[in-house]
């Protein structure tokens, strides 16, 4: 009988969508899935995408990516990259993850994790046939520690996968964090992917340090960016490859032979938008307040939230609510109350064990967070 292939057994449940498809059956309101509710997205990028798709530009392009596109995004980092031999458009940040795993990592290679995790790693991971090795990091900072970061590294290890702002726990790498990794990655002849899709979302006047303004991992960064959620278009699958020369060149090749491109007219609806570098374009003082209102409400109710410096996710530790294992208390909530959270098992290596805190998200519009406000206002914790 015909079956898949071995490495397929190694592909963590889809929870997480399965737990939307439930709340969304239910009526919930969803704030366990990141998809935008706000911001909008911008009039500039829709009135362009109807304007490339009546004007034809509905064929293959350029499969690096339009060369537009790559200018604009090459111009708006910190550290400018190469549009021509750095930069490539992927079908968003999920492909390039994927392309970024497939072009580093042999059968057998390692790659360090810091857990909590955002839940697709494992299935590129899996998809490269590597083997993930984690670290794990805790709150309230959610800072790791250097002493077992390094002694995660092993003779089979090939890379260290970051995320920055971290999705689920908000916390942004600084200077000090980004110099042990550099200083690793050159002990060991590792490489660095930088997950960084929230780049633009850092609160309270802080800054976003890219492994690409790093000078020791210039050439040893995979950065992997997204216009989906800085932009609210993650039904666009408008991602990119940030990377040096040679490896760029070995990851577009996979990224083309898989892909053949990114959709073509979107690409051009982004470029021509005028809203790459961020000038024109800055929701972070409406996101900070979501930010802060999710706060209130939750911690109203009892739970322990950390106030994330990026992102668009709260992380909420049970409390008194910790009689409850965190699915448990999710599906009350969903049930009972009507109220989606996303349980921290979704997050961890090991999903049999209680991880004690729920994802919040909370990039939703001002009156999405009420409902569920009200709709918590007869919460109690379990007797």
């Amino acid at each position: 009988m015909a079956t898949g292939a071995r490495r397929l057994a190694r592909l963590p449940a889809d929870g997480l969508s399965e737990l939307i498809e439930a709340g969304r059956r239910m009526g919930a309101v969803d704030l366990a899935l990141g998809s935008p509710g706000w911001p909008r997205p911008p009039k500039a990028m829709i009135d362009q995408a109807c304007a490339a798709l009546r004007d034809g530009n509905n064929q293959y392009g350029d499969m690096r990516g339009n060369g537009e596109l790559r200018a604009a995004l090459g111009q708006s980092f910190r550290t400018p990259a190469d549009p021509d031999t750095e930069l490539t458009i992927t079908v968003g940040a999920a492909e390039g993850l994927a392309v970024a795993m497939l072009g580093v990592l042999d059968p057998g290679d390692e790659i360090v994790v810091f857990e909590p995790f955002f839940e697709p790693y494992l299935v590129s991971i899996a998809t490269a046939s590597a083997v993930p090795r984690f670290v794990r990091v805790r709150p309230p900072d959610w800072r790791w520690d250097a002493t077992a970061l390094a002694a995660a590294i092993g003779p089979r290890t090939k890379a260290i996968l970051v995320n920055t702002p971290n999705n689920p726990t908000g916390h942004v790498l600084e200077e000090d964090e980004w110099a042990v990794i550099a200083e690793l990655c050159e002990r060991h002849d590792l490489l660095v992917i930088s997950d960084e899709v929230y780049a633009s979302y850092v609160y309270d006047g802080g800054q976003h340090i890219s492994a690409a303004d790093v000078p020791g991992l210039r050439d040893r960064a995979i950065v992997v960016g997204s216009f989906s959620k800085s932009h609210a278009i993650s039904g666009w699958r408008i991602g990119f490859l940030r990377a040096a020369p040679a490896l760029t060149r070995a990851l577009r090749s996979i990224h083309i032979g898989l892909t053949g491109g990114a959709p073509v007219p979107l690409q051009q609806a982004v470029a021509r938008s005028g809203l790459v570098d961020g000038q024109e374009w800055d929701p972070r003082p409406d996101l900070q307040q979501l930010r802060d209102k999710a706060v209130r409400i939750f911690r109203g109710v009892g739970l322990r939230c950390t106030s994330p410096r990026g992102g668009c996710y709260v992380v909420a530790e049970l409390g008194p609510y910790g009689r409850e294992d965190c699915r448990s208390f999710v599906r009350r909530l969903a049930i009972d109350l009507g109220v989606l959270l996303a349980p921290g098992q979704l997050f961890l290596s090991d999903r049999t064990s209680d991880s004690g805190f729920v994802r919040i998200a909370f990039n939703k519009p001002h009156a999405y967070l009420d409902t569920a406000q009200g709709r918590l206002a007869t919460l109690e914790p379990k007797r």
